[in-house]
């Protein structure tokens, strides 16, 4: 059967179309709702077959079998509640939503519904990710103990800065608009989630930009360039800039690892670096796409080179191939359900994590505890993959 995929936000991750009508896939971009006009004029550009809808009850009264949510951050949980109440399956981008207060909302709208729910935290099925997760599977370094991870942000400017992701009642800030995905795949690699955490972190250089003006009918393709460099030299930041460009939080997680992130959005390099330290050894990458290594350790000594070198693997597509394999996932998740990669729960997880470290920065640094899911809704979750 052919499915028909609606879209909710024709914006920055409104390429994601193209891997849902990859050959092998059978499925199509049915409809798409997007209230505005320079949206509208792209879907019917690149989607001519595509319904165009004139509301969110439009699009998901129209006949769609799944309908993807690629809306603004803050958008996330109103929308996917309405289409989870509406019976539609639902592919909601990361993050799940910008509170963990809203996160748990949609989660306790999946489970009182039974409408299938899955959330776009490609980076699990990211190559450099995956690789790092089948090397502590396979015992090499021993029981996870420690994760750090080092996010250089090299075009955090154009990012992040010029639109809505720097206006904190939009995204609550970067360590959880930016920091959901790795925060996910700390998690994922220890499996567990943060019980406690700590932030700091500040706005350190774009504050002080002056030069601002609203983006609203732009899109990032027509202002993002590596010759916007250096960061002081930045132009037409969004009007209202109130988030952290530099920030960083410990974490507790519960069963006991300890893990750290630290994200800065003005470095000339754009990559992320993970380690991940064992009671028998530790791995770490160098680059995270193709062409990098990731390295293991497992012979003590003074500084000595890793016992294996092993290259990521080479992908085709968005993201590392992260992209095709998601959007694969969820339509086979969509036809029979099952186990997923992804996991709602943990997408909540992640958002918690993120807002409570925000939190913690905004204020003294205080810990904050982050209370796990309800029963009723992990076993419902468990349940149905």
């Amino acid at each position: 059967m052919t499915l028909r995929i609606g879209i909710v936000g024709f914006g920055a991750r409104s390429a994601l179309w193209r891997e849902v009508v990859h050959p092998g896939n059978d499925a199509v971009i049915a409809a798409v709702w997007d209230p505005a006009e320079r949206a509208q004029r792209s879907v019917a550009e690149e989607l001519p077959d595509a319904t165009i809808a004139t509301s969110l009850d439009d699009l998901l009264a129209s006949g769609i079998d799944a309908v993807m949510v690629l809306s603004p951050d803050f958008t996330h949980a109103e929308v996917a509640i309405a289409a989870l109440r509406a019976g539609v399956p639902v592919f909601c981008e990361k993050p799940l939503a910008i509170t963990a207060e809203d996160a748990d909302r949609v989660l306790e709208t999946a489970r009182e519904t039974g409408t299938r729910l899955y959330v776009g935290h490609n980076m699990r099925h990211l190559p450099v990710v995956r690789l790092m997760r089948d090397i502590i599977r396979s015992g090499r370094i021993g029981e996870v103990k420690a994760i750090w991870c080092r996010h250089f942000v090299g075009n955090g400017g154009d990012f992040y800065f010029k639109d809505w992701h720097a206006d904190r009642t939009k995204s609550t800030g970067l360590l959880l608009q930016k920091g959901a995905h790795d925060l996910d795949v700390i998690h994922w690699l220890a499996d567990s989630r943060s019980e406690t955490v700590v932030g700091m972190g500040g706005l350190t250089v774009y504050g002080d930009i002056t030069d601002r003006r609203d983006r609203s009918e732009e899109r990032m393709g027509e202002w993002i360039s590596h010759e916007n460099w250096p960061p002081k030299s930045l132009t037409g930041l969004n009007p209202v800039v109130d988030v952290e460009d530099v920030s960083m939080m410990l974490m507790q997680l519960e069963n006991g690892v300890y893990a750290s992130y630290q994200q800065c959005h003005y470095t000339p390099d754009y990559w992320r670096n993970y380690t991940v330290i064992g009671t028998e050894g530790r791995i770490e990458n160098f680059g995270d796409g193709e062409g990098g290594v990731v390295k293991v350790w497992t012979t003590r000594g003074d500084y000595v080179e890793a016992d294996e070198i092993i290259p990521i693997p080479p992908a085709e597509g968005g993201h590392g191939g992260a992209d095709s394999a998601l959007v694969a996932e969820f339509l086979r998740f969509v036809r029979e359900g099952g186990a997923t990669e992804t996991s709602p729960v943990a997408a909540r997880d992640a958002v918690a994590a993120g807002e409570a470290a925000t939190i913690s920065l905004r204020t003294d640094g205080r810990s904050i505890s982050i209370p796990a899911v309800s029963p009723d809704i992990q076993q419902y979750f468990e349940l149905q993959s």
